[in-house]
């Protein structure tokens, strides 16, 4: 057993404050840091079983602003304690809107050596901590549990009492504190009175895919942008987006929600089948909360994301189009 929990800070509602109690939309995210924010939750020092709390401040926003600069920075801090013998788990606060981007971008970049060996644990909040009821508190708590817990491994997410998969996680409502599930695989433990009960397994994790993270903090990330199809869907923002911008880097490659199966209006998957003619990489997802694209018995002229929603499907083919 080693001797010490780390918890990364990176802002999110979990650390938001209002000026009333009764008020958890009109709130100001990424106010507590990380350090106040665990030493308001007296049962804290009993749930990590005489391990020292280690508390680091990676980044303080709203996660709705999450950017490249912060996850290279936290997949830096994430590997480094990952590697120390002292450390018996990582857990990190996030906010709730990117949550399940931040951590699919982490199983794909750290070792699955690291991951293989103790758990990275992601939670959140719904509530502000300011809440006449916040939820944070309870989900820091169940999170230790899952980390500390032998089973556990890999790069996790917990809300709700509730943990589920980073492949699979996803933001299915907006205002209620069970706020994430699994789709059709449903979470794959329940934590119970400090006690998680296992339900399934994650997934075989993909092939490694060897990312220097020192490099990450100064690598021009590929411009992939996310399209969607919708009734009367016209071409004109795939062709408008390859439009060269002295402001902005050019597109590489395009993700697009497509309806049901992955289906797109003619117009669209027209200028898609040019953009990917001319170059540019193209994957073809769902905008569908369940289920996943499948293959028909003949060749797709736009590849599939392989079950990922859109915003990983983006972040998988970004880091595919990195150096």
């Amino acid at each position: 057993m080693g001797k010490k929990v780390v918890v990364l800070g990176t802002g999110g509602t979990i650390a938001g404050r209002s000026e009333r109690g009764s008020d958890n939309v009109g709130y100001k995210a990424g106010q507590v840091g990380v350090q106040s924010l665990l030493q308001d939750i007296a049962p804290l020092q009993a749930a990590l079983q005489g391990r020292e709390l280690v508390a680091e401040q990676v980044a303080q926003v709203d996660s709705k602003d999450m950017g490249f600069a912060v996850w290279a920075a936290l997949a830096q801090r994430c590997a480094q304690h990952l590697q120390d013998t002292q450390v018996d788990a990582v857990l990190i606060t996030h906010g709730t809107d990117t949550l399940e981007e931040t951590a699919f971008f982490l199983e794909q970049v750290l070792p699955p050596a690291l991951l293989q060996a103790k758990p990275l644990v992601l939670t959140c909040a719904m509530r502000p901590a300011s809440a006449l009821t916040p939820d944070g508190p309870q989900n820091v708590l169940d999170a230790v549990a899952v980390a500390l817990d032998s089973a556990a491994r890999g790069v996790l997410v917990v809300c709700a009492g509730a943990v589920h998969s980073a492949r699979l996680v996803q933001k299915s409502y907006t205002y209620r504190v069970d706020a994430f599930d699994s789709g059709d695989a449903g979470p794959l433990a329940l934590v119970e009175e400090a006690r998680v009960r296992w339900l399934g397994k994650p997934a075989p994790m993909a092939p490694p895919r060897v990312v220097d993270l020192q490099a990450l903090a100064n690598t021009a990330w590929p411009r992939v942008e996310i399209v969607m199809s919708y009734a009367g869907a016209s071409g004109a923002m795939v062709r408008s987006l390859a439009v060269p911008d002295a402001n902005v880097p050019p597109l590489r490659g395009l993700v697009v929600a497509g309806t049901g199966n992955g289906t797109l209006h003619v117009d669209l998957e027209a200028a898609l089948l040019e953009a990917q003619a001319q170059g540019t990489p193209v994957v073809r997802a769902s905008r569908c909360a369940r289920g996943q694209v499948v293959a028909g018995e003949g060749v797709a002229a736009l590849p599939h994301s392989q079950g990922l929603s859109a915003v990983k499907a983006r972040i998988a083919l970004m880091l595919q189009l990195m150096p």
